[in-house]
């Protein structure tokens, strides 16, 4: 196994294997980090952050230093809405909506998004099915 394998699998190094790969590497400021001790290795469970929801790693860090998330004081000037006022019947659909929807990971909107203007705009519905074809085959 090469000095950079070990590194990468997270395997410690001597201060003799950093030499030899700053030697060969000159530019890897992580490895010069490490040998000089202006940083620290912290062994991560991967399985223990996996198994966190997300609500639950953002409540462990605002506890860790006593953060608070606080409204500032004073008169609201404007409403602040939390959902879509959308009816059934104003369904706004377009493809770059579906596109937001796929940059956020939401496959499933951005396919519903899709079959929507596929029945609103007929002359594009076989653009649209290979556009869900892709969506679900990269699932």
């Amino acid at each position: 196994m090469s000095l950079v394998e070990k590194y990468v699998n997270g395997e410690a190094l001597s201060d003799a294997e950093l030499n030899a790969l700053l030697e060969k590497y000159p530019w890897f400021s992580a490895a010069k980090a490490l040998r000089d001790g202006s940083v620290q290795r912290y062994e991560v469970d991967i399985e223990k952050i996996a198994e966190e929801s997300e609500g639950e790693i953002i409540s462990r860090f605002l506890r860790k230093n006593d953060y608070r998330i606080v409204a500032e004081e004073g008169e609201v000037d404007n409403e602040v809405c939390t959902e879509a006022d959308i009816d059934d019947e104003d369904d706004l659909v377009s493809e770059e909506l579906a596109e937001i929807y796929l940059a956020q990971g939401l496959k499933s909107e951005a396919i519903e998004i899709y079959r929507k203007l596929s029945l609103l705009n007929s002359e594009k519905s076989i653009y649209f099915a290979e556009k869900i074809e892709n969506i679900e085959k990269n699932n």
